[in-house]
């Protein structure tokens, strides 16, 4: 496998994650009469995962979230060597997304410049407070490695990998949409941040913080605490 496939695959999938998830956030949610809610969005963004792993997945590891790449070195599944490249082909692909996102968003009479970015107090979608955002996106972004660990050990089924980890993220969303808008994933955050600016600019560090911190706790648990268990 050559490395310059696998970071074109981190960029691929995580543009589809941000296009499709946070598109559905912004073209789909409140269409009139016809709007998604939280629910579709949270599908969505699963489905997002879901795909793009059985497309991708064999080619990159299927990360699309620097979150990801970090938990999955603490949990011993990764070079170190490697975070760097995949965190800059993974930002890229979220920033395009958003580019693309902005330009069909755009287009429409009325519309107010929001591209699903995550936030917290006053840029919470419930108006939950800083500490709220970061015991739940440490503690989701623990639970999904948690859950990319458990599914992809050699131990697990084969093949449903993507299948679990797709409705991980669909519950995670579904959680934690009224609190921060979800993250978990900081090029997720990264993308619409850029292009949205002020507020949801400044608070863009909680969310490379707390989900980084997510999930090396989530990585280093499985290593050390479930999997020998398993054992």
């Amino acid at each position: 496998m050559k490395g310059s496939h696998a970071l074109f695959a981190e960029a691929f999938g995580t543009f589809w994650l941000v296009f499709g998830g946070c598109g559905s956030a912004v073209l789909a949610a409140a269409f009139p009469q016809l709007g998604i809610g939280f629910t579709g969005v949270a599908l969505a963004f699963g489905l997002t995962v879901l795909t793009m792993a059985y497309a991708a997945g064999h080619v990159s590891g299927g990360h699309f979230n620097p979150a990801v790449t970090v938990g999955l070195w603490a949990g011993g599944r990764f070079e170190a060597r490697k975070i760097i490249p995949y965190v800059i082909a993974q930002v890229a692909g979220a920033i395009l997304a958003a580019a693309v996102l902005f330009a069909v968003a755009s287009g429409k009479s009325g519309w107010t410049g929001g591209l699903a970015s995550n936030g917290f107090g006053a840029h919470s979608p419930g108006g939950y407070s800083l500490q709220a955002a970061i015991i739940v996106e440490v503690l989701l972004t623990a639970f999904f490695l948690i859950i990319i660990m458990g599914s992809t050990d050699k131990r697990a089924p084969a093949g449903f990998a993507p299948i679990a980890i797709g409705l991980g993220l669909t519950l995670i969303h579904l959680i934690s949409i009224p609190v921060t808008n979800t993250s978990v994933n900081p090029a997720r955050s990264t993308g619409p941040a850029l292009f949205e600016g002020g507020i949801a600019l400044q608070q863009l560090w909680v969310f490379w913080v707390a989900p980084i911190i997510g999930g090396v706790l989530g990585g280093v648990t499985y290593r050390s605490v479930i999997a020998p268990a398993a054992d």
